[in-house]
């Protein structure tokens, strides 16, 4: 692997010859919500291309956003991922000879301000102290202009003297990478060939933020280098970064990983799959009883197939008939429907009566569940005939209602949607899914919108049981956990008729100035 630089180009030439060198892959989840299924694709390609080769597979957690960051939904990230059957090689549960696999941890260690320190005293990065005011106006004036935001290098023009005397008075800084200011990157891609981005496109990126701690661009190339990643198998999202990234290996001196830019997975409607409009947990999904074996089934048919066109297949074969080189670079649609009929292809055809029934077991009456869901409906009930009706709504999908089951007393149908849709946006961004949280949230909402709480209430107990009454209301969305709540109540919403771009536009001005 080697680079060759040209005067108005920066180009990577690789080595394709994957059978010659030790292949390592990686993948690196931000622990900051939900396990999201594209973690789940890019794991699967990512292993699926390393235990051909006999190479590791390596899962890194990147932590850096410490403010979004939590232990919980890294936990919830290694569970699901191990569910679905994916295992790693090396990561933060199992060690392995590049430890730690936590950029916090390896941010403590002071990794990443070490390379830092080197790029700012080479010369390929400097001290920024422009203030966020400066830079704001500096954005305006560019998009006046009609140019897109870009940093101007103002302090690229600060000597040194300058710099230790900003320093020595306080001054916060952030430091930022040199960028070249013409030309272009030619950046070569495993499966869609040489890729021109012009230099002016580029910004100078912060590399370390003004508290010391690394963006994901420092840290993302140390770590991948440090730990000799070979292949970079990651989301096209990503390609207007790697121009970034192929400067910094560059600066550093280092040989550039191969880079696999997988398609997007998409909505239906095409665009980027995304939870506001589709469920995209892992944990969704293993709620509503799909198959782990099926999902990765299905995540493998969107960006490969096999090789005799067969769409059912498992890990192990997709495993020996993996080939990178057939990876399609269409927009893959991930469609429910189509996960659906596969899910019941295989209950049909691989499970037996026996299998059927301890998977049924395993998913919906394990002891775990039921010790949740007692407490709820013990004092509720005189003989057990009465449980099915209580609790059905626990094992359930989503909900059968319609519009009338919305119809509550009090609250005009305007308002019902109002409550949803609010009610929808701060489960999203609530990190500690507990009832007490849970409870400050609907007592805020029910202030904020002048509703008596009872009447706030009414239609979430709907959207959440289908039920008007219902075992303890927050009791039980922390028993169907976050990613059940949010798809009932979207799917609560879409019953209504769903919200016009135009209303979603006022809704969303209206909750930004009385919540955000």
């Amino acid at each position: 692997m080697s680079y060759h630089v040209e005067s108005d180009a920066v180009s990577i030439s690789i080595n394709n010859k994957d059978e010659f060198m030790k292949v390592r892959t990686r993948v690196a989840p931000s622990p900051t919500g939900d396990p999201h299924v594209g973690t789940a694709y890019m794991a699967l390609f990512c292993l699926c291309f390393a235990r051909q080769h006999g190479g590791q597979f390596v899962l890194r957690i990147e932590d850096t956003d410490a403010a979004r960051s939590t232990t919980t939904h890294e936990a919830q990230i290694l569970q699901s991922l191990k569910w679905l059957g994916l295992d790693w090689d090396e990561g933060p549960d199992c060690g392995g000879p590049f430890a730690p696999y936590r950029q916090s941890e390896r941010a403590e260690q002071g990794i990443y301000q070490q390379y830092a320190d080197e790029l700012v005293a080479n010369g390929h990065a400097f001290k920024c102290f422009c203030t966020p005011e400066r830079l704001e106006v500096m954005r305006q004036e560019q998009t006046a202009r009609g140019e897109g935001a870009r940093y101007d290098g103002l302090c690229t023009s600060l000597d040194q003297q300058e710099v230790e005397n900003k320093i020595a008075a306080g001054e916060p800084h952030v430091v930022r990478m040199k960028v070249p200011a013409e030309g272009q990157c030619i950046v070569k891609d495993r499966l869609r060939g040489e890729i021109e981005i012009d230099w002016a496109q580029v910004d100078m990126q912060i590399l370390l933020k003004t508290d010391g701690n690394p963006t994901y661009h420092l840290a993302v190339v140390i770590d991948d280098h440090l730990m000799e990643i070979t292949h970079i198998i990651r989301g096209e999202e990503w390609i207007s970064s790697a121009p970034k990234h192929i400067l910094l290996h560059k600066y550093l001196g280092w040989d550039m990983p191969e880079l696999i830019h997988m398609p997007l997975l998409r909505n239906p409607d095409k665009s980027k799959l995304s939870k506001r409009k589709n469920p995209t947990s892992i944990n969704f999904f293993e709620r509503m009883g799909y198959l782990p074996e099926v999902i990765l089934n299905y995540l493998g048919m969107l960006g490969w197939s096999m090789p005799d066109g067969e769409e059912k297949f498992t890990l192990k074969e997709m495993i020996d008939k993996f080939d990178i080189n057939r990876i399609s670079l269409g927009a893959p649609v991930f469609d429910i429907e189509k996960l659906k009929w596969l899910n019941g292809r295989w209950l049909r055809e691989d499970l037996s009566d026996d299998e059927f029934a301890d998977r049924l077991t395993t998913w919906a009456y394990n002891r775990e569940n039921l010790m949740q869901i007692i407490p709820l409906v013990k004092e509720r009930v005189d003989v057990f005939t009465e449980l099915p009706n209580l609790t059905s709504f626990f094992v359930e999908g989503l909900p059968v209602v319609t519009a009338e089951s919305f119809e509550v007393k009090n609250v005009p149908s305007e308002d019902i949607v109002k409550i949803l849709q609010f009610a929808a946006w701060e489960t999203e961004a609530l990190g500690d899914w507990n009832r007490d949280n849970l409870n400050q949230i609907f007592a805020r909402l029910a202030d904020v919108l002048g509703i008596k709480i009872r009447d706030v209430l009414a239609p979430i107990f709907i959207a959440i049981s289908g039920k008007a009454v219902s075992p303890p209301l927050f009791d039980s969305m922390v028993v169907l956990g976050p990613d059940m709540t949010r798809a009932r109540l979207r799917h609560a919403l879409n019953t209504l008729g769903g919200v016009s771009k135009k209303k979603l536009k006022k809704l969303e001005k209206e909750y930004r100035a009385n919540f955000a």
